[in-house]
């Protein structure tokens, strides 16, 4: 044996040694103890598919977080001009909405014709 293997024993050390049965008891219960934390930690790092979803958990909460700061960087770049743009067309349709008006019925007629077109092809 080695000097740790002994010294985790007791071996070699009589000052250390447990001398009546509640300490050997207690000295039993805590090795068991230890004992079951190492084969849970063992257990652990040899379930490949609990690390795999770890990974991939991770992996998606990057993603999400990367995906937030850019919404808010876009959101941040662009409010100003994006308004601004929204103002101006709804004042154009409200000053004039007779082409407005007009050019939402042509889209539509061309919606329309299309969709007819394709049903009479099947």
């Amino acid at each position: 044996m080695t000097d740790a293997a002994n010294e985790q024993l007791g071996v070699g050390q009589a000052e250390d040694r447990p001398t009546s049965p509640d300490e050997i008891r207690d000295q039993i219960e805590h090795t068991r103890e230890q004992l079951g934390d190492t084969v849970a930690a063992l257990a652990e790092k040899t379930d490949v598919k609990a690390q795999a979803k770890a990974r991939i958990s991770a992996v998606k909460e990057t993603a999400h977080d990367k995906k937030e700061q850019l919404a808010a960087k876009a959101r941040q770049a662009t409010p100003d001009s994006a308004s601004a743009g929204a103002q101006q067309v709804s004042s154009a349709v409200s000053q004039r909405p007779l082409p407005f008006a007009a050019a939402g019925a042509l889209a539509a007629g061309l919606l329309l014709g299309w969709r007819i077109g394709r049903r009479r092809r099947r």
